[in-house]
């Protein structure tokens, strides 16, 4: 099978294992920096090429999509599903996860426990907001935001109007801001559960290492294995299928309400292989091989 990986990572560890494992088990793989793509678009005839290459060859793409490239990114996994080429995770999907405001509401119409949430352009509105959630504390973030960036701890009335007007001031693109109940039994500590193909495959427990509320790697948590509960699991797989991901990277919190999402992730990094010890990529690749052929070239995905 030929399977292209999007990305512009090369030597990205998750690109790396993917692209290792997909040739050990014989396929022909090869990394597609996604943003020199370009695409021709004419009537019934669709194209995106990469140096010369028409990528429609290709039975399979992998997305791994960066944050800050997602509207040319999807604009590129689009125009590839218009060509009936089998992509691991949607164009629509990915968009879904990374608006912060569109997945909490489709998450929260699945039925999926999440964090009290209210969002509102006008400042002015705080007391009634803050009255919603309980109070403050209260985390602001932006709707768009990754990595743990754009998110801030309210912890007065006075603060969080300051952080909400200085959002609003700061993005004049209409970017969504939100306003989320703060957890405290569970500050500074979350759960990642990577799910492939509706089952989780690894999981791990993110702690911060000082009195940062939020948990990322990135931030420089550390990550420890964990073990999930069945109505953590059920919680993870139920949040994936609402974003309609096929891989996810679920991000949840343990509160005295049961388990609560906090993000799904399209393009999960796989540094939970080196916390837990679990094989990631191969599921994936796996769950490529039971599918790509049956989706390929079956049908043509519309706008």
């Amino acid at each position: 099978m030929k399977i292209a990986i999007l990305s512009n990572g090369t030597g990205n560890y998750s690109t790396k294992r993917l692209k290792e494992v997909a040739a050990a088990r014989g396929h022909d793989v090869k990394v597609i920096k996604y943003r020199e793509c370009y695409a021709s678009i004419e009537k019934n005839n669709p194209t995106v090429s990469y140096r010369g290459e028409d990528l429609a060859k290709y039975d399979a793409i992998i997305p791994r999509i960066a944050s800050y490239m997602t509207k040319y990114g999807t604009a590129i996994v689009r125009q590839l599903e218009m060509q009936g080429v089998y992509t691991l995770s949607s164009s629509l999907a990915i968009n879904r996860s990374r608006d912060k405001l569109r997945s909490m509401q489709l998450l929260a119409k699945a039925g999926v426990g999440i964090p009290k949430t209210v969002f509102s352009r006008n400042s002015t509105d705080i007391d009634d907001l803050l009255e919603k959630l309980g109070g403050t504390p209260v985390i602001i973030k932006l709707a768009r935001g990754t990595h743990g960036n754009g998110v801030v701890l309210a912890e007065s009335k006075k603060a969080a109007k300051s952080v909400l007007q200085a959002f609003y001031l700061t993005n004049d693109d209409g970017t969504n801001v939100l306003l989320q109940e703060f957890v405290k039994e569970s500050a500074g500590t979350d759960i990642r559960a990577f799910v492939v193909g509706g089952r989780v495959v690894a999981s791990m427990k993110r702690q911060s290492l000082d009195d940062d509320f939020r948990s990322n790697l990135h931030k420089g948590g550390e990550g420890t294995t964990i073990k999930l509960t069945e109505e953590e699991r059920k919680m993870a797989i139920k949040a994936a299928r609402a974003m309609g991901l096929n891989i996810a990277g679920v991000d949840m919190m343990r509160s005295e309400r049961g388990p609560l999402i906090l993000e799904v992730n399209a393009s999960p990094g796989f540094g939970i292989e080196k916390v837990t010890g679990r094989d990631v990529a191969t599921p994936i690749i796996e769950y490529i091989e039971q599918n790509a052929k049956r989706g390929h070239k079956k049908d043509k995905v519309g706008a």
